[in-house]
């Protein structure tokens, strides 16, 4: 019984260290710099919004060119957007580019370069790296294996997303079935991820992480023994649930990658290695989840020890409290 309470409070008490947290909260911030001229160039900015309130990151240039203020400021839902038109400034050649306070956050930042041939570089920043320098005037190719870092790091942070999952694994447990469902997960948010990402379907972003939220709260309804003992739908065709709700989630996946756009002319290989990017990060969350789940069957059984019966309602009543509040506060927003 005391392992069976410390089981359960840990789980409460990692739920409501997460409660507040929203789906994407931790958007990566763009820097696009555009070359115009021999020392024209473009710079924009944008910063993404928490809630209300933007994340405190500031860009600056070694040259100085981003000390004074903007030519053009703007907000949108999840972003503020600050453009500067450099006329007559230093070459980007050399230039140290560095994002103040990036290294106190959990974000990254997507650093897209084009020269004046149209050539384009695309870089990552971190809080571990915060800055680089700008190489020569002419960029060296599309360094699209930043979309794959982008995608596992997006899904990993997604905690709406990862709980889906995890209610899958509970409940339709280690066998082909679960293979199937994942699989349907996969195929389903890849193909509205890509229609979404080339502008094919358009949908309000909104809605979509509301009904994301739903998707979490039938899982967990599933997730009673009253309802596991119906063997319904969900029992007997999970992977045909996972599927349906599989193309709500690559909505959802699309919106970052609306926020910070594909490159030009590497746009297939960046939204491939986005998606895959995502998919190492569910099967790294499905492998964590699968040896947490081993280990805690040998500490029990190497203790002799069984969970009492009520501990088979706490993913339920943990993984339905979360989304509920989800639900709520995201149709709310909708509206």
């Amino acid at each position: 019984m005391r392992l069976a309470l410390r089981l359960w409070l840990a789980l409460v008490a990692m739920f409501a260290a997460i409660a507040p947290a929203q789906a994407h909260e931790v958007r990566p911030a763009l820097v696009q710099i555009r070359e115009t001229g021999p020392r024209a160039y473009e710079v924009v900015w944008k910063r993404p919004v928490v809630g209300d309130m933007a994340l405190r990151l500031v860009p600056h240039l070694s040259g100085g060119s981003l000390e004074t203020p903007a030519t053009v400021e703007q907000a949108a839902p999840g972003y503020v957007t600050r453009v500067w038109r450099v006329l007559d400034g230093p070459p980007l050649q050399g230039q140290l580019l560095e994002v103040e306070g990036l290294s106190q956050s959990v974000t990254d930042v997507i650093v897209r370069v084009t020269n004046r041939d149209g050539e384009a570089s695309d870089h990552v920043l971190k809080p571990a790296e915060p800055r680089m320098t700008l190489g020569s005037a002419k960029a060296t190719g599309h360094a699209v294996p930043a979309y794959l870092l982008l995608g596992v790091e997006h899904i990993l942070i997604g905690v709406d997303h990862l709980l889906f999952v995890l209610g899958l694994l509970l409940l339709i447990g280690p066998n082909w079935k679960l293979v199937k469902a994942v699989t349907g997960f996969t195929v389903a948010h890849s193909l509205t991820l890509a229609l979404a990402a080339f502008g094919i379907i358009r949908f309000p972003s909104a809605a979509i992480e509301a009904l994301v939220a739903l998707s979490i709260l039938f899982v967990a309804i599933e997730l009673t023994p009253s309802r596991r003992a119906a063997g319904d739908l969900a029992q007997r065709r999970p992977w045909l649930i996972a599927f349906a709700f599989g193309l709500l989630h690559g909505m959802a996946f699309a919106g970052v990658l609306a926020d910070i756009g594909l490159p030009a002319g590497a746009a297939p290989e960046a939204l491939f290695l986005f998606n895959l990017g995502v998919e190492i990060g569910q099967l790294t969350f499905i492998a964590g989840v699968f040896l947490v789940m081993a280990a805690g069957r040998r500490l029990l059984a190497a203790g002799h020890r069984t969970l009492p019966r009520w501990t088979a309602l706490a993913p339920a009543y943990a993984i339905g409290g979360l989304s509920a509040y989800w639900l709520i506060e995201r149709t709310l927003a909708a509206i």
